[in-house]
């Protein structure tokens, strides 16, 4: 509070004008007559200034060396948001109701059975692989922060799917390490498959650091939770066939060089091996990577070639098919190991169960622990021209195509999965062609976007409860 002007000696008083002044010498044997001092305007209001500095100086001087009052920090039981959620999340972890969530869906319901944290559960991948582990009797328990790089309703519809089959999905982000932290603290996970990160090849041009932030910083976080986490759980993770990048030895094999990336994309992915390789020296964390092969099928990325072809080719618009230069003057259409979702899931299950245990306790290493990588592809290069064909007769539309120079935007000419090593460790053996698969994904595709084409086509499921019906159908399905 600032201080009250008073009277002193020799002074008028605050307000009210000019006052009598007590005579200041008693000694004397008389009086001295009252001097009477009128204080002009100016002298009044400098006087009020000078008064009105001192105040705000003691204020300030009182706010800058008081101790700083410690934040706020959350009860124990109220609910948290998500540090890196997606901008328009507003969703919250944390609280009684919300570990008891988390603890049922983690729950194991058979003998000898996982209890599995998938990240990135509302993806691709993850949605069909956390449907399939939960099918067996796992406990599975996702985590999926729902950006919007591709259309989210996509992502909200697969994990509604799930959590018909009993599948909690919390919305968070694979870098936040406090709700990591909590995960493992509320469930003592057996096992991690991590597939959240951030895809896509092109996009990198236009946002690098959501691939560092989500594959590089991301994979850190989750491998500091898994090695901190007393059981450490054996963790099995999604790193790409990108990682191949420039190498011309084909079909590509786990002990090819992988130090030429052709995009971020492929790099961070890269890295994210020799991190996992850290922490499996240092921590004894059990660790297989899984290189994928253009995975495709029922509830795909959009951001896919065989998804936006679909799109196009059913809207009357030309689509783009890429040539890369071969030799001389010869170009040749790019090629993919196109290989079906259910078959990449089979591949995740059976690393999963044959990724033998971490060796770690209270983040120190104990003994030797698993370290792998393995090719998961279909071994049978496709040129995208015959996927275009294939299309076209599943859709009974014909595509207009504009042929064109492959850019220098990340992509690679060709892709060929050498799969001996899975087959021999993990029994891993795709069966599903490329005509059978994209017939089942234009099924899909139809049913959940044109169920009146799907009708039309005569591409609908029969009675038997199989397959999906539509965007909200009852029998929809991950498989």
């Amino acid at each position: 509070m600032a201080p009250q002007l008073t009277g002193v000696p020799g002074s008028g008083a605050a307000a009210g004008g000019a006052a009598a002044v007590k005579p200041q010498f008693h000694h004397y044997h008389h009086r001295l007559p009252p001097r009477h001092h009128h204080s002009s305007p100016a002298s009044l209001l400098s006087k009020l200034a000078f008064w009105s500095v001192c105040s705000l100086s003691l204020l300030l001087a009182f706010l800058l060396l008081s101790p700083a009052a410690p934040a706020p920090r959350a009860a124990p039981e109220s609910p948290r948001r998500s540090l890196h959620a997606s901008p328009s999340s507003t969703t919250s972890w944390g609280g009684a109701a919300w570990e008891k969530k988390v603890r049922a869906s983690a729950r194991i319901r058979r003998s000898g059975g996982h209890s599995v944290l998938v990240t990135g559960a509302a993806g691709f991948v993850g949605c069909h692989a956390a449907a399939a582990l939960r099918r067996r009797g796992d406990g599975v328990l996702g985590l999926d922060n729902f950006n919007d790089y591709y259309d989210t309703a996509l992502k909200r519809g697969r994990a509604a799917l799930l959590a018909r089959s009993g599948v909690y999905v919390v919305h968070g982000d694979i870098a936040d390490a406090e709700l990591l932290a909590k995960l493992f603290d509320v469930v003592p996970f057996t096992h991690v498959l991590h597939l959240a990160a951030q895809a896509g090849v092109r996009h990198a041009l236009v946002d690098p650091m959501s691939y560092v932030r989500a594959n590089v910083a991301g994979l850190v976080a989750l491998l500091e939770a898994a090695r901190a986490a007393n059981p450490q759980p054996a963790v099995v993770w999604a790193s790409s066939s990108s990682v191949y990048g420039l190498n011309s030895h084909v079909p590509f094999s786990e002990h090819d060089r992988t130090d030429r990336p052709a995009s971020l994309y492929a790099a961070t992915k890269k890295a994210g091996e020799e991190i996992a390789h850290v922490y499996n020296h240092i921590y004894g964390l059990s660790l297989t990577a899984l290189r994928f092969f253009t995975v495709y099928g029922p509830w795909g990325r959009p951001d896919m070639a065989y998804f936006f072809f679909t799109k196009d080719i059913l809207a009357g618009r030309p689509i783009t098919i890429y040539e890369s230069a071969g030799g001389g003057s010869h170009q040749t259409t790019i090629s993919r190991d196109f290989t079906y979702v259910d078959d990449i899931v089979k591949g995740c299950v059976a690393a999963l169960d044959t990724a033998g245990r971490s060796t770690g306790s209270g983040g120190k290493k104990r003994g030797t622990a698993p370290f792998r990588t393995y090719n998961l592809g279909n071994t049978s290069p496709v040129p995208v021209t015959q996927l275009v064909d294939l299309l076209e007769k599943l859709l009974k539309v014909k595509a207009v195509r504009k042929v064109v120079k492959m850019p220098r935007n990340g992509d690679v000419p060709y892709t060929h999965a050498n799969v001996s090593l899975a087959q021999r460790e993990l029994g891993y053996r795709p069966s599903t062609d490329l005509q059978t698969g994209l017939k089942k994904f234009v099924r899909w595709y139809l049913e959940y976007y044109h169920p009146e084409l799907a009708e039309k086509h005569k591409l609908r499921t029969s009675s038997n409860g199989k397959g999906s019906r539509g965007r909200n159908g009852s029998s929809s399905s991950a498989r």
